[in-house]
Formats: C-alpha cells, structure tokens, sequence
C-alpha cells in the first residue's frame, strides 16, 4: 500500500482511518473526527479533512447560505476507485434534515472530486461518502455566526447533481437550470 492510502478501521461505530483520532470539539459533546495528516480516508475514499473538525460560517468568511437557509462550503474527495460519488449525512445532537451535496458530473470517474457540503443547519454532523459499497464516515462540528457567509447560492447549475448520501441513492437528481 502506498504510504498516501491510509488503513480503514472501525471504532465507535464510524471509520476512522490510521492517524486520525476523535476527540470532543469543545463545543458541546460532538466528537469530531480529526486527523494527523492533510486528508483522511481508506482504501476507497479521501477527503481533506480540516485540521479541527470545524466549518464555522461568519460574516465575511468561507461558504455559502443556500436558498433554504443551509450553509454550505467547498470540500475535496479524492476516488480512489471507479464510480460515483454520492455523500450525505446526519445530525447527531438534534433532528434535522440530511445533509446534502452538490457536484459537477465533470471529473470522471474517479480521482479528484470536489463538492459543496451543505448542512441544514449548525450542530455535530456525521458525514458520509460512497462510491459503490466503499464508504468513508468522519464527524465534523458546524457553527453559525450571526447570518452566516455573505455569498448566497442560486441553485445548481447545468451538469451538476445533487445526493443526500450513498445509502439513499435515490434521492440524487439532476438539476439543469435554463441558460440566460
């Protein structure tokens, strides 16, 4: 294996890949996932991981908020297999509708793989990727600050598509908004 896959294992019923530890975030009880290098993954499955396991959404800062209120940031996968890329997720501390991700259907199938990880709303989420039966689960910590980032999302645009996670593979769609 080379020394960029990193060893998929299971602990408190979410994988965690070698280097990668779960801690509280100091913010309530959610654990997030963090890891000891850039990225964090298995056999399958990459993602760059932040260093803190924390997306916070403040004035003037990184992301979006959706049409519905949900926030949203950019976020790398990398395939390390053949198929699509399907990711979603839960809220661990509360009810809440699954998270959800938009993707361009342009990067082929498989490497890199960037996304907008939207989340309803703040709280401990876990998160999950898929592609095929490969899956990869981190728990990160979202927060809201005031009204959130400054840039407002106007829907997907012509090619991308949109997944509420692998296990519910038939929640994806195809959204082609009209060109002006």
């Amino acid at each position: 294996m080379s020394p960029g896959i990193v060893t998929l294992a299971f602990c408190l019923g979410f994988a965690h890949a070698a280097g990668a530890t779960v801690q509280a975030s100091g913010d309530g009880d959610c654990a997030v996932t963090r890891s000891t290098e850039s990225y964090y993954g298995n056999d399958f499955l990459q993602e760059w991981l932040r260093p803190d396991g924390k997306f916070v959404f403040a004035p003037g800062g990184a992301g979006f908020v959706d049409r519905d209120g949900a926030l949203g940031i950019k976020f790398a996968w990398n395939r390390l297999i053949e198929g699509d890329l399907y990711v979603g997720g839960r809220r661990l501390d509360g009810e809440a509708p699954p998270a959800r991700a938009y993707m361009s259907s342009g990067y082929g199938d498989s490497g890199f793989q960037p996304t907008y990880l939207v989340f309803p709303m703040a709280g401990c989420w876990e998160i999950t990727g898929g592609v095929g039966d490969a899956r990869l689960k981190f728990v990160v910590y979202v927060e809201k600050v005031g009204d959130g980032p400054s840039w407002r999302f106007e829907g997907l645009g012509p090619g991308w598509r949109q997944t509420t996670g692998p296990e519910n593979v038939s929640a994806e769609t195809s959204v082609q908004m009209p060109s002006n």
